[in-house]
């Protein structure tokens, strides 16, 4: 059967997550930024593609999260959104877009949801927004929770240090994803903590967790697609799988593009009109 007269998959939805957590299967999720990688990921079966505000560092340079607007966010979201056709596709709130009131973390999650094609939105932290997650939620925005080290929060913390490992932000930790669970959330990625406290959350919790740094025991697994694929070289976490090396073939290319150019070898006779 053609790609073209192929059957479309069937819709990766909340509940669906549900359903894999249930019946032990691990959920794939990535990050997309553009269509190109958007549709790509969707191809190869991840479930779930996160627009994430890691646009800043990864694409925009930036050293941090915090300047990422809400206008980059639902640009981007809505570029995604136009190649994927199975995966969940949900967005970062930015730094500030949810932390003033509920009404206004409301109106920016519900403009996210209306004009990019989000389909649930993720926000940092734990009990201080567990309004804003119910608020959400009654509105029928689905909210993906976020424990663990919380970049948004870098310039509080002040390091990028695996948190949850002593015994007081453990139990915090802990207590936040039971809260966030009773207020809403329908998935919590936990980021950066110790592999048996991600396993201890895992079980204590019906709904999926989603791992990147957290340990082999959570329901489902989460990189940033740059990272993943060798383009991001500035740093190495520890938790990062490099998939490819695709920065150094990139460059080797454009060597050999700009090496031919100047030579005369590009373009040929072939590669011309008559």
């Amino acid at each position: 059967m053609s790609q073209e007269t192929a059957p479309r998959s069937r819709k990766v939805t909340t509940e669906a997550l549900r359903r894999m957590k249930a019946k032990g299967k691990k959920i794939a999720c990535l990050t997309a930024y553009d269509a190109l990688m958007a549709e790509l990921c969707d191809r190869a079966g991840i479930d779930v593609l996160l627009v994430g505000d890691s646009v800043g560092t990864v694409v925009q340079g930036l050293d941090t999260t915090v300047s990422v607007t809400m206008d980059q966010m639902a640009y981007h979201c809505l570029v995604v959104a136009r190649a994927v056709r199975r995966a969940m596709i949900v967005v970062d709130l930015p730094f500030l877009s949810f932390q003033v009131s509920e009404e206004e973390a409301l109106r920016n999650a519900g403009r996210l949801m209306k004009e990019s094609q989000a389909e649930a939105v993720k926000l940092e932290g734990g009990k201080p927004f567990l309004k804003v997650v119910r608020r959400l939620d009654e509105s029928g925005i689905p909210v993906m929770g976020h424990l663990g080290l919380t970049p948004q929060s870098i310039h509080r913390f002040g390091t990028y240090k695996v948190r949850g490992t002593d015994p007081e932000e453990r139990r915090r930790i802990l207590e936040d994803a039971r809260a966030l669970e009773e207020a809403g959330v329908f998935a919590l990625v936990l980021e950066k903590v110790p592999a048996d406290l991600g396993r201890e959350i895992t079980e204590a919790l019906e709904i999926p967790t989603i791992g990147i740094g957290a340990g082999p025991h959570c329901d489902g697994q989460i990189l940033v697609t740059h990272d993943m694929l060798g383009l991001f070289t500035r740093f190495h976490p520890r938790f990062v799988r490099r998939y490819a090396e695709l920065a150094h073939l990139m460059e080797e290319a454009f060597r050999h593009y700009v090496r031919d150019v100047r030579e005369g070898e590009f373009p040929n006779l072939d590669e011309s009109y008559p």
